[in-house]
């Protein structure tokens, strides 16, 4: 026997056994791993198609993000002009109230100046008229000591009350 030709009855064994080996492989073994791959295949393209969801999704999700991001710019924007506003508003009310009430308080001044001054010079009026009566009084009395000059001072005061009683 040869090892580079072998005998028809080894051949024929061989191919039987190999028949054999096929047809219960391929009754019993091919089967199932046929179905364990299309198995992890379909599992392989399940998994594939759920990547791709969540890709998509994570896309809509940053051109949500995106989206809120520049809502919440705007808003914070918005809301800090109104605060600027609203700073600006309270700021003129508060300037205007303290003008309000310093022109109030200004008024009220120059009224009390106003009075304190006509009471001033009421005083000082008084004040003239009694230097002026004791004056006239000390005058007159200089003046009138003498019983003649008396009598012609007397007679010159009625003359001038006939006069303005004429007049009038």
């Amino acid at each position: 026997m040869s090892l580079i030709t072998p005998d028809f009855g080894l051949l024929f064994w061989m191919t039987l056994i190999f028949g054999i080996v096929f047809f219960i492989l391929a009754k019993f073994g091919f089967p199932v791993l046929t179905d364990m791959v299309r198995k992890r295949q379909e599992r392989i393209e399940k998994s594939i198609e759920d990547a791709r969801e969540i890709e998509a999704r994570m896309a809509s999700w940053k051109v949500e993000q995106a989206q809120m991001l520049e809502a919440t710019r705007k808003e914070q924007s918005q809301m800090l002009r109104e605060a600027t506003e609203t700073k600006a508003r309270i700021v003129a009310d508060a300037k205007a109230q303290a003008q309000a009430e310093a022109d109030k308080i200004l008024a009220e001044a120059k009224l009390q100046i106003a009075a304190e001054k006509e009471s001033a010079l009421r005083d000082v009026r008084k004040e003239v008229a009694l230097l002026s009566v004791q004056v006239a009084e000390k005058v007159l009395r200089h003046e009138l000591s003498d019983d003649g000059n008396q009598r012609a001072f007397i007679d010159e005061l009625v003359d001038e009350a006939s006069k303005a009683q004429m007049h009038s």
